[in-house]
C-alpha cells in the first residue's frame, strides 16, 4: 500500500509540475524593457487582456502596469483550446492553482507568483537579463503598414522593432488606437519561437496603486515552485512525508 501511494504521489507531482510548463506557453510575452516601448506614453494603465497562442490557446486575463513594475492576473479554468483539457482545468482547481497573480518587479528584480486559493505565493529572481535598463539602452523604429479598426478603435498598424544595447531585436506588428493616446489594443509579436496576440480591452491609462505591485502580507512565501507544490502535494496525500533521499 505504500508503495502504491508513494507511486500516485510521484505520478501527482509530475502530472502538476508538466500543467506549469503549459502554464508558463500560455501566459505569453513577459511584460520586459523591450516590450514596455510598445506602448509608447502609455507607461501606465489597467486593461483586460486577450493571450492567443500560436497553438490555438486563448487565455484571458487582466494586466496592471506601472513605473516598470507588471501584473497579470489569470484563472486557467477560463482557458480555451490547443492542449488545455477540462480534465487539466479541474486538476489545477482542485489543488487551489487554477488562479494565478504573477508581479514583475524589475525595480528589486523579483518575481511574484501569487496563487489565491492556497493563500500562498512563491518569490523568485527576475530571469529577465534587460530587468533595469535604462530607456537609452533601447532603439525603436517604427513603419506604418496601414489603417484598421480593431474593437471599435481605429487604429494606425505598425511594424515596431526594438532593439537594446546588445544589438538584439524584437518585432512585432501593433495596431495603435489613435482615440486611446495611441495605445496598442492588439500587438502580435513572438518570443522563445512561439507566436502571441494579444487583445486589449476596457483601458484605463490612469497610473495604479502600488499596493497592486506587492505580494500579500499574509500570504505564506515560498522560495521556488517545487518547494510549494511538494507541500499541497502532501496535504492531497494526507500528510504523507516522502521518504529521506528523495529530491
Amino acid at each position: 500500500m505504500k508503495k502504491l501511494t508513494l507511486t500516485l504521489f510521484a505520478f501527482s507531482l509530475v502530472f502538476t509540475s508538466s500543467l506549469y510548463a503549459q502554464m508558463g506557453r500560455m501566459s505569453g510575452p513577459a511584460y520586459n524593457s523591450a516590450m514596455a516601448k510598445l506602448f509608447g506614453d502609455n507607461p501606465a494603465f489597467s486593461a483586460d487582456i486577450e493571450i492567443q497562442t500560436g497553438s490555438g490557446m486563448t487565455m484571458p486575463g487582466k494586466m496592471t502596469v506601472g513605473s516598470g513594475k507588471s501584473r497579470f492576473e489569470m484563472n486557467i479554468s477560463e482557458a480555451k483550446g490547443g492542449q488545455m483539457s477540462p480534465a487539466t482545468a479541474e486538476h489545477m482547481k482542485a489543488m487551489g492553482m487554477d488562479k494565478t497573480i504573477t508581479i514583475s518587479r524589475p525595480d528589486t528584480k523579483v518575481v511574484y507568483i501569487i496563487y489565491p486559493g492556497l493563500s500562498a505565493y512563491v518569490s523568485m529572481a527576475v530571469q529577465d537579463p534587460d530587468a533595469g535598463k535604462p530607456d537609452s539602452a533601447f532603439k525603436v523604429d517604427k513603419s506604418e503598414l496601414g489603417r484598421e479598426t480593431v474593437d471599435g478603435h481605429p487604429c494606425i498598424k505598425n511594424k515596431v522593432v526594438v532593439t537594446d544595447d546588445k544589438g538584439k531585436s524584437h518585432e512585432s506588428t501593433v495596431w495603435n488606437a489613435t482615440d486611446l493616446k495611441d495605445f496598442p489594443v492588439k500587438i502580435v509579436t513572438a518570443e522563445g519561437g512561439n507566436q502571441f496576440t494579444m487583445l486589449f480591452k476596457n483601458v484605463n491609462t490612469a497610473k495604479p496603486d502600488a499596493a497592486q505591485f506587492e505580494a500579500p502580507s499574509d500570504y505564506k512565501k515560498y522560495d521556488n515552485q517545487q518547494s510549494l507544490m511538494m507541500e499541497e502535494m502532501k496535504k492531497h496525500m494526507g500528510g504523507m512525508t516522502m521518504p529521506s533521499g528523495h529530491p
